[in-house]
């Protein structure tokens, strides 16, 4: 991208902070198995790449971690879903700073929201799971809640859930909801493993990317779906993610948005300069290599470094 230049600037600035992440953990304590791609998954082994990161993150002394959802696989026995949920919200506590947690399909698979939220500290509003945060001044993070129109998580008889199936079954003809079969191109990405961003929470968006804009704050977009189909496999698109863009795009705030569920990872620049990184899976690491990483914040960019299965990759937006 013609960066190298700017990077040798970055790398010999003080970062402002540094944060760890990690995404698509999917721990279950069974046998490992294979993705409907065949892809290998290490379903056991994937808390020790989270008790690795922890204890790396520690002696880093990163700032604070984001884990970008999925952090149970949704194979997990039924019964087992609370247990699961709780060692690795465990492992997550012994990092020595705050850990900022976004909800995935594999979290929904295993526990309601009224359950899942309270236990990852997610801010209560209405079992909505966005929120912001700002760790400096000069930066603010917007997590999304990519399942806030979804047809899990949610009560049956939940307007949001009653939307989304609504929605499928205009748009997906399949009785299996999570086969993308006869659909083409972005159409691909109408699964009910995906979900969308509601109105109330694009108008909350909204408000917040105005604030950050007058109070000259960067943004960085969290969100476990993936935004731009550039950086991303058709199928793993958040539902509305030209709509959610199309807003993003009106301010010159948001710089970075990140996020997880397509496993292999992903990066693109979009037409208007934002970068999408896509971090790749820890549930994918074979045994002893890992998939996690830091990020330093710079004033004109962001440096990811991170380890084995998780490229390195710098996102240097301007020197100006």
């Amino acid at each position: 991208m013609g960066y190298a230049e700017e990077l040798i600037t970055l790398e010999g600035e003080e970062p402002l902070a540094s944060f760890g992440v990690i995404t698509d953990v999917q721990y279950a304590d069974i046998p490992d198995g294979v993705s409907f791609l065949g892809v290998p998954r290490y379903y056991r082994h994937s808390i020790n790449v989270l008790q690795r990161a922890v204890k790396k993150w520690n002696k880093e002394k990163v700032d604070f971690v984001i884990n970008f959802g999925d952090m149970v696989d949704g194979y997990c026995p039924n019964d087992q879903s609370l247990a699961a949920v709780k060692d690795i919200v465990n492992e997550f506590s012994l990092f020595n700073g705050p850990v900022y947690h976004l909800i995935g399909n594999h979290c929904l698979y295993n526990l309601p929201r009224d359950k899942l939220l309270p236990m990852l500290n997610i801010p209560p509003s209405d079992l909505h799971a966005y929120y912001d945060f700002s760790p400096v001044p000069e930066y603010r993070f917007v997590v999304l809640d990519g399942y806030d129109i979804s047809a899990i998580g949610w009560p049956e008889d939940h307007p949001n859930a009653v939307k989304a199936v609504d929605f499928l079954w205009e748009r997906n003809p399949n009785s299996d909801k999570n086969s993308p079969n006869g659909l083409l191109g972005r159409d691909r990405r109408f699964l009910m493993f995906n979900g969308a961003v509601g109105k109330e929470q694009l108008e909350w968006l909204d408000g917040v990317l105005q604030d950050a804009t007058s109070l000259n704050q960067k943004v960085v977009i969290c969100s476990h779906l993936p935004l731009d189909p550039n950086a991303s496999s058709n199928e793993a698109l958040l539902w509305n993610y030209n709509e959610v863009m199309d807003l993003i795009h009106r301010y010159d705030c948001v710089k970075v948005c990140l996020s997880g569920h397509d496993h292999k990872g992903g990066y693109s620049v979009d037409s208007h300069g934002v970068h999408h990184r896509i971090l790749e899976a820890a549930l994918e690491c074979p045994p002893g290599t890992n998939a996690f990483g830091h990020i330093d914040l710079y004033p004109n960019g962001l440096l990811l470094s991170g380890t084995d299965r998780m490229e390195t990759q710098e996102m240097v937006y301007s020197r100006f």
